[in-house]
């Protein structure tokens, strides 16, 4: 049996490699399969095109190619014709897609760069160091690692314009896919750890907040870790099909999209609670001022509080996945992507804490300069010695209140 399967193959080898006429095809929509000369090739529409009718005319659109002795053909009905006969409608999707990516791309872009400020300037200034600004740290480096892992889908699933891109299916672009995953949980899994940080510190007094922030750590990296593991495993023996970009399984992606929800739900009540402790906070006799002073503190506060929580993402997190699929996009990639830039903002760059630190860095570093500037053209012999611009600056302090001392003794009117 050995010798004959052998002496089969032999002769296989010897046979010529018949080639199709017409070979893989990828026209930056659909994916063409090989064909023989004269084969007609019938596809229905793109996904893409959902986005732009109802669902019933999308099931029935059909384009179709044929294998010419000149190569495929062009489609017919041309995708416009096949796919978007709706009346009314003439929205291009190529220039829909292109804008929404475009809008998506300066919003992380603008995040990633103002985060990253961010943490240079939390990291830096070590009285800035606590719980508090830990956990926003660990916030700014999942929105860091969700823009960078857009970036890098984005740069393997569609830099391909040719038949390549029919192949996608590499290990490395399914390690992308779990790289993207894996961030975008985190993200949702320390919007949800800032709002329940927030309301234990409104409810307890008193509470180990190192001790809590260890818990913090395990359920904001470790959470999403276990999650997007189990997904790999179950796509792997389930739905192994090209880059695992597409999730047509129900069941598989609800192991991703339920703790997203599942955050999602948990922050939106955590946030309804704070919302009403400081209603009842700013109501309480202690504090001072009029109505519309309240209500005032108490608008800016919930604004503050919308981003840091992700409450936006409930306008769409509960909708089915065919409802509004051209505002889903816009609002949650194209508005989203900008949300690391507005927590930056109003977590980092508006902090009073943070700029009454960057304001004493300066002043601080201004004085010394200049008193090391004029320490060197006046007295050169001290320049070179140990005497710098602090112990100047130190004793030029304590003689000039000596000084505004013995002047406001002189104004004060003898009794």
């Amino acid at each position: 049996n050995i010798q004959l399967f052998s002496s089969y193959l032999l002769k296989l080898s010897f046979l010529p490699v018949v080639s199709p006429d017409c070979p893989w095809f990828w026209d930056n929509l659909t994916c063409w399969q090989p064909a023989r000369l004269g084969e007609v090739v019938e596809v229905n529409c793109p996904e893409l095109f959902s986005q732009f009718m109802s669902e019933e005319d999308y099931e029935l659109g059909k384009v179709s190619r044929n294998c010419t002795p000149f190569g495929w053909s062009e489609p017919f009905p041309h995708y416009l014709d096949a796919c978007l006969y709706e009346e009314g409608n003439s929205t291009h999707p190529d220039m829909y897609y292109v804008s929404v990516k475009a809008l998506y791309t300066v919003g992380y872009s603008t995040s990633l760069v103002s985060l990253t400020t961010a943490m240079v300037i939390l990291c830096r200034f070590r009285k800035l160091h606590c719980t508090r600004n830990f956990i926003h740290m660990n916030l700014f480096v999942s929105f860091i690692l969700r823009a960078i892992s857009v970036f890098i889908k984005d740069g393997v699933l569609y830099a391909k314009e040719d038949s390549e891109h029919c192949f996608i299916h590499t290990l490395e672009c399914r390690a992308v896919m779990i790289f993207f995953h894996y961030c975008v949980l985190s993200n949702y899994f320390w919007l949800f750890i800032e709002g329940l940080y927030l309301f234990t510190l409104l409810v307890e007094t008193f509470f180990p907040e190192k001790r809590y922030f260890y818990w913090y750590i395990i359920i904001g990296w470790g959470t999403p870790t276990v999650c997007v593991t189990i997904w790999a495993v179950l796509r792997l023996h389930f739905d192994d099909i090209g880059c695992w970009d597409m999730n047509d399984h129900a069941a598989i992606w609800w192991v991703i999209k339920g703790p997203v929800l599942a955050s999602i739900m948990v922050n939106f009540v955590l946030f309804i609670g704070i919302i009403v402790i400081l209603v009842q906070k700013l109501q309480s006799p202690d504090i001072g001022g009029n109505e519309s002073s309240i209500y005032l503190r108490l608008a800016r506060s919930t604004l503050l509080l919308i981003p840091l929580f992700g409450i936006h993402y409930t306008v769409f997190a509960f909708s089915p996945e065919n409802v509004s699929k051209r505002e889903r996009l816009v609002f949650e990639l194209g508005l989203g992507s900008f949300q690391g830039f507005v927590v930056a903002v109003l977590y980092c760059f508006l902090n009073g804490e943070v700029q009454s630190e960057i304001k004493r860095k300066w002043r601080s570093w201004t004085v010394n300069r200049y008193f090391a500037v004029d320490l060197k053209h006046r007295h050169p012999s001290l320049a070179s010695s140990g005497v710098n611009g602090g112990t100047q600056l130190s004793i030029l302090s304590k003689s000039s209140s000596q000084i505004r001392m013995s002047s406001l003794q002189a104004e004060t009117p003898a009794t």
